[in-house]
C-alpha cells in the first residue's frame, strides 16, 4: 500500500486547505498497525494512526468511546489520553477502500511526553504505579455510564473464533490444534459464568500497557497515554497481565513472549496490594485474571495475531501459544495464593 497517499486522501478530505509538507513514518514495526508525523507548510504537526486489523466499524466505535472518555474524565487525569481530530463535532475517520485493500486512518493532537518507566521497576515504582492504575480504573468506572454503547464483547470475540474454527477453508490450523483451541473456547465460557465474570462493572479498557505506550511524571503519576490497538468496554481485569509484565522481575524487553508467570510473581502481588488499597479487588475478579490471560492468547494472539502481529512476530506467539502458553494456563496461574496475599474474604 501507498501509505502517504492514502494520508494525503484523508487529509484533503479533512481539510484541504492545510498543505502538508512532509509524512515521517514513526511506526513501531512490530504491529501491522502504522504512525505517521504529518508536519504541514505553516510548521504544524499532527500523528496520523493507520489500521486494517479487525473491522472499521469496531475502529470508528473505539475512537467514539475514546474521544468522550477523554473530555469526562475529571482532574487528575483530565489531559492523560490523547486527543482525536474532530469534523463537525465527531471524531473524523478516513476509509480507504478499493479492490483488496480496506483500510483506514485517524488523526490525533500530538501528545506531551514526560518521563517514561525504566525497563525494570524498584518496589516504589511498583507501589506507586499499582495505585496509581487503581485512581485511574476509579475515575473511568465514575464516567462510564456516560460513554457511547460498544459493541464488542469478550463473548462475541470467543464465539467468533469458535465460528473461524468450524469453517475448515478459512482456517489454517491442523485439525488437532483445532479442536485444542475450542476446547479452551469452551473452558472461557465456562469460567465467565462460573466467575459470574457477566456481573463485573464494564469501563474503559487499554489492555495493552507497554512502557511504551504511556508516560509519567517526575513523582511517578500517570501523565499521559497512547496507542488503543487493543482498546475496548470490558472489566478492569483486562489490563492486569500487561501490568504484571510491566512490574515484571525480567523487565521490558525488545524480544518479547506472552508467559502466564508474571502473574504469579511477588512482584505482581505487591503491585495487586497496592491497587486493593485504593480501588479494591473480589475473589472472583482475581480467579477471572486466568481466563483474562487465556482470552488474550485465544482472541489477540490466535484470532487476530496473523493481522495484528508483522509475520515474524505473528509466527513465534502463535508457535508458543500452542506449545506453551495455552498449555500452561490452568497449571500456572493459583488465583488463591494471590486471594489469601490480599486477604480478600471468599
Amino acid at each position: 500500500m501507498d501509505y502517504s497517499r492514502i494520508i494525503k486522501k484523508a487529509w484533503k478530505e479533512y481539510d484541504e486547505s492545510k498543505p502538508i509538507r512532509k509524512i515521517q513514518d514513526i511506526s513501531a514495526m512490530v504491529s501491522t498497525n502504522h504512525v505517521f508525523r504529518i508536519i504541514f507548510e505553516d510548521d504544524d504537526i499532527v500523528i496520523a494512526k493507520l489500521s486494517y486489523f479487525g473491522k472499521y466499524e469496531h475502529f470508528k466505535e473505539d475512537h467514539r468511546i475514546i474521544h468522550s472518555l477523554a473530555n469526562n474524565l475529571l482532574y487528575p487525569f483530565e489531559n492523560l489520553l490523547a486527543k482525536s481530530l474532530l469534523k463537525n463535532n465527531r471524531v473524523y475517520t478516513y476509509r480507504y477502500k478499493t479492490g483488496k485493500i480496506d483500510t483506514w486512518v485517524v488523526f490525533y493532537n500530538p501528545v506531551r511526553v514526560q518521563n517514561r518507566l525504566p525497563k525494570r521497576l524498584s518496589e516504589n515504582q511498583i507501589r506507586v504505579l499499582g495505585q496509581q492504575i487503581g485512581k485511574f480504573h476509579k475515575a473511568c468506572s465514575r464516567v462510564r455510564n456516560v460513554l457511547p454503547k460498544s459493541s464488542k464483547t469478550l463473548s462475541t470475540d470467543i464465539n467468533s473464533l469458535i465460528k473461524l474454527l468450524g469453517n475448515k477453508r478459512k482456517t489454517a490450523f491442523e485439525a488437532g490444534q483445532g479442536e485444542y483451541l475450542k476446547y479452551h473456547c469452551e473452558q472461557f465460557l465456562k469460567n465467565r459464568l462460573l466467575y459470574k465474570a457477566d456481573k463485573f462493572e464494564t469501563i474503559p479498557v487499554f489492555i495493552d500497557w507497554n512502557i511504551g505506550n504511556f508516560s509519567v511524571t517526575s513523582t511517578l503519576k500517570l501523565y499521559s497515554r497512547w496507542d488503543y490497538d487493543w482498546f475496548r468496554m470490558s472489566s478492569r481485569m483486562m489490563d492486569f497481565y500487561f501490568f504484571s509484565r510491566v512490574v515484571s522481575d525480567i523487565g521490558d524487553r525488545t524480544v518479547f513472549s506472552y508467559l502466564v508467570d508474571p502473574m504469579m510473581e511477588d512482584r505482581f502481588i505487591l503491585f495487586l496490594e497496592e491497587y486493593h488499597k485504593v480501588n479494591p479487588l473480589t475473589a472472583n475478579e482475581i480467579r477471572f485474571l486466568k481466563e483474562v490471560y487465556r482470552f488474550f492468547i485465544l482472541n489477540y494472539v490466535i484470532k487476530d495475531g496473523n493481522y495484528f502481529f508483522n509475520e515474524q512476530y505473528a509466527q513465534k506467539l502463535q508457535t508458543e501459544a500452542f506449545e506453551i502458553y495455552l498449555p500452561s494456563v490452568d497449571a500456572g496461574f493459583d488465583a488463591e495464593k494471590i486471594i489469601e496475599a490480599l486477604n480478600i474474604g471468599r
